[in-house]
């Protein structure tokens, strides 16, 4: 499909609230003002920003449990967001909610958490929720792809119930659906209109063709030539496969070769792959090295022209922390943003 530089000028721009911010000063109100003036239209609103902005509002330590008095305080983060004229396209990062044994008390916590999470949404406005293919395998390695698929789709209906929708995300540390295919499979599989992907070319490039763990950053220390080649057919085959109206939006970021490289083993509970994440994702153009833009032109030829979101966990290419004023970061964000749209379509 050709990629025309005129269709990519209406494509809505959001920016996720947990990657914006590095003191307690960066207040969720200061990264709101710094994400509008720099003309998003959207955020990505992650929970533990409310979390946060509850106890600094109520003036005492707020559970993440305590959903009468975060829900009280989302009307409230509503109210911000409609004064800097943003919209919350997602509240995110719902994680470690499918594939729990039947009878666990696990299962029963992630079940009780979806109530508790779409109460919030409902005070907030907003109507779709990332889930992530988390790894419940560090805790339970009983999880099946039909308890996975069940539970998805309990979720996407109590999800339907309110007419909110559930977007899949391949975490690429994740045991069960580390990539598109794994993910678009079981989205097939959970067969409900509310349930899409939630794509995001760090966790795509991530998992299919970078590695941390190795000398080169990449997947099996292969030849480029070779990797390219692999990571060009799956993409190509993404762009053919996806329907444009599965896919709800595409997160961006890029990663860092980390050096000295990653230690492939669980450290406090991450894989490799979820502590490079975690520190090491700059936005397009600022020294990352994956294959983004291949991941962004696949999206763009599936005729998806729905939300593009900056998410982005800047921790320097050491991974040790970034200081940056928020409101020339977020203005930076949209300058790379431009630029990923214009890589794409060259």
């Amino acid at each position: 499909m050709f990629i025309s530089k005129e269709s990519l000028q209406q494509i809505p721009v959001s920016y996720a609230t947990c990657s914006i911010g590095c003191t307690n000063e960066h207040t969720l109100p200061r990264k709101l003002e710094a994400i509008s003036t720099a003309g998003f239209t959207a955020i990505e609103l992650a929970f533990p920003d409310i979390v946060d902005h509850a106890s600094r509002k109520l003036g005492h330590p707020i559970a993440a449990d305590n959903y009468p008095e975060l829900t009280a305080v989302s009307k409230e983060i509503k109210e911000l967001c409609q004064k800097n004229k943003l919209k919350i396209m997602m509240l995110q990062p719902f994680s470690n909610f499918e594939g729990w044994p039947r009878g666990s008390k696990e299962r029963a916590d992630a079940l009780d958490r979806a109530h508790g999470w779409i109460s919030v949404m409902q005070a907030l406005g907003t109507d779709m929720l990332q889930v992530g293919s988390t790894d419940t395998a560090l805790d339970s390695l009983s999880a099946t792809r039909e308890n996975i698929i069940a539970d998805l789709r309990e979720l996407a209906d109590k999800l339907a119930q309110h007419n909110m929708r559930l977007a899949y995300e391949n975490w690429c540390w994740s045991t069960h659906a580390p990539t598109w295919k794994d993910v678009w499979s079981i989205v097939e599989a959970v067969d409900r209109p509310n349930i899409g992907l939630c794509l995001d070319t760090f966790q795509t490039a991530g998992s299919e063709w970078g590695d941390p763990t190795t000398a080169t950053g990449r997947v099996g220390d292969l030849p480029l030539a070779t990797i390219n080649a692999q990571f060009s057919d799956s993409m190509a085959a993404l762009a053919r496969t996806i329907p444009p109206e599965k896919i709800y939006l595409l997160q961006i970021s890029d990663a860092y070769l980390p050096s000295p490289r990653i230690e492939a083993r669980i450290v406090e509970g991450m894989w490799p792959r979820a502590r490079w994440s975690h520190d090491f994702r700059p936005m397009p153009g600022d020294g990352g090295y994956l294959p983004i833009v291949e991941v962004g032109r696949a999206v763009f030829q599936t005729g998806f022209r729905g939300w593009f979101s900056m998410e982005i966990f800047d921790g320097g290419p050491e991974g040790k922390g970034k200081k940056y004023d928020m409101g020339e970061y977020a203005k930076e964000a949209m300058g790379s943003m431009h630029g990923f749209f214009g890589r794409c379509v060259e």
